[in-house]
């Protein structure tokens, strides 16, 4: 599975704002809703039920919020980057200031599994945090990610 099928330019959502997990999965919701042409309040929902079954904190300050809806009808992934780390009760404790959300329709276990690897791989690869961690351009962030395919 190739990042560029799961996502395009405006995927990334950079310079976010957020005190804690609940706003920013708030705000995001609303980002992805409008993105994907869903409704906001399935987003959050579905997320923060997966949040509350454990952290999607990944460690080393990344995050991997995910949650299948019904209503969607591919796999999307959303890279966003927090101006300021939050506290994601992440595994290893630290805050999170990039995550990876990933919503998928509810049947689609296969592509949802696989696209959550590809991701984790991705958030594993120190250099590639550490290049998004230094860019402001999301489209300059959106050609990282897909040439890395």
């Amino acid at each position: 599975m190739k990042i560029s099928n799961i996502m395009n330019k405006h995927c990334v959502l950079l310079n976010l704002k957020s005190n804690n997990k609940r706003q920013f999965l708030q705000e995001t919701s609303k980002k992805i809703a409008d993105i994907i042409k869903i409704d906001e309040r399935s987003v959050f929902d579905a997320l923060l039920e997966r949040e509350n079954l454990g952290s999607t904190g990944f460690g080393e300050g990344t995050a991997i919020p995910h949650a299948r809806i019904e209503s969607v009808d591919k796999v999307w992934a959303f890279l966003t980057k927090l101006q300021s780390p939050i506290d994601f009760d992440s595994v290893d404790g630290k805050p999170v200031d990039l995550a990876f959300f990933l919503i998928s329709p509810e049947n689609n276990g296969a592509d949802h599994l696989t696209a959550l690897a590809k991701i984790s791989r991705l958030l594993k690869d120190e250099n590639i945090c550490k290049k998004i961690r230094s860019e402001t351009d999301a489209e300059t962030v959106y050609a990282l990610l897909s040439n890395i395919d």
